[in-house]
């Protein structure tokens, strides 16, 4: 089993040059031995989910050139898909090492529609679980994050999806043109995913673009997260294959650190 892990200090700057010794992973409480050490070694598969609905219209042409030079930082053997999501989500690019491919495409997208981003994360999860099993699998949801559609995937079912596949989920938050009440309506509405806690459970982050101070910044800074990651391996003490979900829970020594790490996941079954 392998848990990705990024590590903040307590002013939120990224800590790297950490050894296997610095940390502890537990599950269901047990403390387990931790085999595999690396940060930033196995190939990235990333499903670039981008929102085509109304309210993002304006940032789809520096969308292209942020997402152009943000993934051409990644390693050669690294590995992008792209989806594309309104009222329905399509698969635009199928996984490729050709970071270009997807970047090319974006402007010349014409957004329009609602926005059903509970179909596009778990369509993505589902697709990368499939198609990169060996691969650190990443979802960069690119999205006002006010979605209006539920779609045919309930918030808990691609809470599971999203954990069964081992797919970390960053959000990439751009302001959209949401009227007040669209986004009190989606507060409100019932059977919608909340981004953020998914991310939070996945082992992801949200990146919010007005904070960054621009699209290309967000967007640099979320790839660089995924560079700075620690992969921790262990071989479960629990070898019971009867699909149970499992809590997991990744401490260091030095308690003056936060660590982002999923929070469990679902044993392989018979």
């Amino acid at each position: 089993m392998l848990v990705e892990a990024t590590v903040k200090d307590k002013s939120g700057k990224i800590v790297a040059g950490l050894q296997k010794e610095d940390f502890r992973v537990f599950e269901e409480g047990q403390l387990q031995t931790i085999a595999h050490f690396s940060q930033d070694q196995i190939p990235l598969a990333v499903a670039l989910v981008v929102d085509l609905s109304g309210s993002i219209e304006p940032f789809l042409r520096p969308l292209r050139y942020a997402s152009s030079t943000a993934l051409k930082t990644l390693k050669r053997e690294d590995e992008v898909a792209l989806f594309t999501f309104s009222g329905g989500v399509d698969r635009v690019v199928d996984l490729t090492r050709d970071k270009r491919r997807a970047s090319d495409h974006i402007e010349l997208f014409v957004a329009g529609g609602r926005t059903n981003i509970n179909q596009a994360l778990y369509d993505a999860a589902t697709y990368l679980e499939a198609e990169a099993p060996a691969a650190r699998r990443v979802i960069i949801l690119v999205s006002d994050m006010v979605p209006t559609e539920s779609g045919s995937a309930s918030p808990q079912q691609i809470t599971a999806t999203v954990l069964q596949a081992d797919a970390a989920v960053y959000g990439l938050k751009v302001p959209g043109r949401n009227p007040m009440a669209a986004r009190a309506a989606s507060a409100f509405k019932g059977g919608l995913v909340n981004v953020a806690k998914l991310a939070e459970e996945s082992g992801g982050e949200v990146f919010n673009m007005e904070k960054e101070g621009s699209l290309f910044l967000a967007f640099q800074t979320l790839i660089e997260r995924l560079k700075t990651r620690y992969t921790l391996g262990f071989y479960p003490a629990n070898k019971t294959r009867d699909g149970t979900f499992r809590r997991l829970e990744v401490k260091l020594h030095d308690k003056g650190y936060r660590v982002l790490a999923k929070r469990g996941y679902y044993a392989p079954r018979r």
